[in-house]
């Protein structure tokens, strides 16, 4: 497994086929070329940018897109290149095993809407991966490489904290981290670097883990 780290929530995942999970509108276009299937957590712009989807299946007519209903009302024009999913699901993408997880975004705030979230462990039979979305849910599983939210409206490092060490994953890196500068991502990743009780990375846009 093959895994780029594109800006903010980003993820494109190589094995047997092309998997992007979450190609938001800070993440880079690029995440999308070649891609033979999408993930989609939620519908919130910077996990989701439709026009970008949208023009990737136009370019590969073959490509397909996973997501929760609510998030599917929003790519009307593609329809026919979706699948519905719900937590608890497990199905195939791009030749990876993927079971979906948790249900709700997390609590922004009781005087704000609360939207779908699905988080997607990712296997490809030697190794797995798990991206939480925007949640704090913890899959049943082990898990060995954990994406974890660096940053949001709806996070605290020490839910980050607490999420890493629940989880105790082989390893961790930093996910959600494009509404965070320099010094903010560094201060918040050498609680992680020094709490999590397991291998904790953050890796610049564009970077590659094998």
């Amino acid at each position: 497994m093959r895994v780029t780290k594109f800006t903010h929530s980003c993820l494109r995942v190589e094995g047997a086929g092309v998997l992007v999970v979450d190609p938001g509108e800070f993440s880079e276009a690029s995440a999308l070329d070649g891609a033979d299937a999408v993930l989609i957590t939620h519908e919130h712009f910077d996990h989701l940018d439709v026009a970008a989807v949208t023009a990737a299946v136009a370019r590969r007519p073959d490509l397909r897109i996973f997501a929760h209903e609510a998030v599917l009302a929003l790519l009307g024009d593609v329809a026919g290149a979706t699948t519905a999913v719900k937590a608890g699901q497990e199905f195939e993408a791009a030749g990876h095993r993927v079971r979906a997880f948790g249900g709700q975004h997390a609590i922004i705030h009781p005087y704000v809407p609360v939207f779908a979230n699905l988080g997607f462990l990712i296997d490809d039979g030697a190794t797995n991966l798990y991206h939480p979305g925007d949640s704090f849910v913890a899959p049943d599983v082990e898990v060995e490489t954990l994406f974890v939210p660096l940053n949001a409206p709806w996070a605290t490092i020490a839910e980050s904290l607490e999420f890493v060490r629940g989880v105790r994953p082989g390893r961790a890196f930093a996910l959600h981290d494009g509404l965070v500068n320099e010094r903010g991502a560094d201060v918040y990743g050498k609680h992680l670097e020094s709490f999590s009780e397991t291998r904790f990375q953050q890796v610049a846009p564009g970077s590659v883990l094998d």
